[in-house]
């Protein structure tokens, strides 16, 4: 039997038992941590080794980093600036590749991953917690979607560090907790809006637990709040000097959409079946065949105030946001994207194992578990690979991993270099498309998009006309003086932009751009 609890201050939580939860024999002669370790360094090699030997193209989303990190800002027209800034430093230290966000995606996914497992830990145990490791790598967005960076990577990340610093602010009674979850949340509100998920996560815990009866804690959140309101003001001091485009690109794209009552309710059950029933299907089937055989407990387990407590939080961070969600989508008729859920889904795992009993994986025998949990990973390695564009034709997916940049870069790059009279130093088009060829130029153009200078600051006004252009376009027929891509660019087109004539124009802006 080993203690995980600590001793807990006067307050709220005096007089809690502590926990004692059963040692795997798994874990009797190595360190649980060591083999975690391992376990999610051969599962980033595996994976990204074949997603990036699957893909034609980067991620949309990595592509619009790379895009982005050209310029440092306080926000961007799409989304506040958190992921770019760390795409920037990735950038600085790896170089700007496809391979530099699959490699830094992967990072922030699995220390995401890794620090749930340390929450339940120790809450739970290493054994219940290396158990909802291995689920949650089932996720199907965890595995299939690893080398993604996009805004929902860091918001993973910062969505577990908000809880595991609210458990530590309920048990220790610390300030410095407090302070540390707003830091969070300050964070993950200059990652995605949504943020606000795991405030209302946070919200449900502590009414759970009655904070307005205690002084410390008023004066935490207070504390939290400052700290969050602070990192974020950079933000909205950037918003109205910019037309809150990443507000005004929100409603645009979902927010607005007005749906009616009837499509509201199928749009938000349809969401909620996504998440549970088909991304974290693979998780609640290893769940289902690690405890099949588990005897039930001998004795229930004490509900203790720590065990409720523990409970709750587990609760509030896996069920708000399935709940949240679609009452939003409910509420103002927005049309619910997919991937909402992606950064909240991992704590649906912890949900589903005390829903069944907490104690019941004490008995579970983790090493039972590691056959379904290589046998699914084997098969969702398989699918992947039989529908990417180097496995079955007839089962090719048509996802945007399809898109052959390389052969759009050989078609191309040497007809506008030639037309150019020199290198291309700018591709304007949609940021996938656009960024896709700039990516695959050797001379690393940058990318007006959508030919907009509003959302693309690293441009500046006088650079097409100084350097010239490559600009991308989709048609339904033939545009006048423009070039078909051809197969397997359906409706794509691409024209070359002279620069203005005069003597040595460009290299003079590519020095003060390299200056600058």
């Amino acid at each position: 039997m080993i203690d995980i609890a600590e001793a807990v201050p006067p307050g709220p939580a005096r007089g809690l038992a502590p926990a004692r939860i059963t040692r795997s024999p798994a874990f009797a002669d190595n360190s649980p941590g060591a083999l975690v370790a391992w376990v999610l360094l051969l599962f980033a090699l595996v994976w990204l080794c074949e997603l990036g030997a699957t893909s034609l193209a980067p991620p949309v989303d990595n592509i619009e980093q790379l895009v982005w990190q050209r310029e440092l800002a306080w926000g961007y027209y799409k989304h506040p600036p958190l992921p770019t800034f760390l795409a920037w430093l990735a950038v600085r230290l790896l170089g700007a590749s496809a391979w530099t966000t699959y490699l830094l995606g992967a990072a922030v996914t699995l220390g995401a991953v890794a620090l749930l497992w340390g929450l339940l830990r120790e809450l739970r145990g290493p054994a219940y917690a290396t158990l909802a490791l291995l689920a949650g790598l089932c996720i199907t967005f965890y595995n299939g979607r690893l080398y993604y960076f996009n805004h929902n990577i860091p918001l993973l990340l910062e969505v577990a560090a908000a809880a595991a610093c609210t458990w530590r602010a309920y048990r220790t009674r610390g300030l410095r907790w407090w302070a540390a979850f707003g830091a969070v949340m300050g964070l993950g509100a200059l990652t995605k809006y949504q943020i606000a998920v795991t405030a209302a996560s946070a919200a449900v815990f502590w009414l759970r637990q009655g904070i307005w009866r205690d002084a410390l804690h008023r004066r935490g959140a207070l504390l939290a709040t400052l700290v969050a309101l602070l990192l974020f003001t950079p933000h909205l001091l950037w918003l109205p000097r910019h037309d809150f485009g990443p507000i005004t690109y929100a409603m645009e794209s979902s927010l607005g959409v007005h749906l009616s009552p009837g499509a509201r309710a199928l749009d938000a059950l349809r969401w909620l079946l996504d998440e549970v029933f088909n991304r974290a299907l693979p998780a609640l089937l290893l769940l289902l065949l690690a405890g099949w055989g588990a005897p039930a407990p001998a004795a229930p387990v004490a509900a203790d105030a720590r065990r409720r407590a523990s409970r709750d939080l587990l609760f509030a961070w896996g069920l708000v946001p399935l709940a949240f969600i679609p009452l939003v989508g409910l509420a103002v008729g927005a049309d619910l994207q997919l991937q909402w859920g992606t950064a909240f889904l991992l704590f649906l795992v912890p949900c589903v194992m005390e829903w069944a009993g907490a104690a019941r994986w004490d008995e579970a025998s983790l090493a039972a578990a590691w056959k379904p949990f290589l046998a699914l990973q084997g098969l969702l390695l398989a699918i992947n690979l039989a529908t990417s564009p180097v496995g079955v034709r007839s089962l090719e997916d048509r996802h945007w991993r399809t898109f052959a940049a390389d052969r759009l870069a050989e078609r191309v790059g040497a007809a506008s270099r030639a037309l150019l009279g020199g290198p291309v130093r700018v591709v304007i088009g949609s940021v996938g498309e656009a960024g896709a060829l700039a990516l695959k130029l050797p001379e690393a153009p940058r990318v007006l998009v959508d030919g907009r200078y509003d959302r693309s600051p690293w441009v500046p006004r006088d650079l097409v006309a100084s350097c010239g252009a490559v600009e991308l376009a989709h048609a339904d027929s033939g545009l006048k003086g423009w070039s078909p891509a051809g197969p397997p660019f359906t409706n794509l087109y691409w024209r070359v932009i002279p620069p203005r004539d005069h003597e040595e124009p460009c290299e003079s802006e590519m020095t003060e751009l390299a200056r600058r």
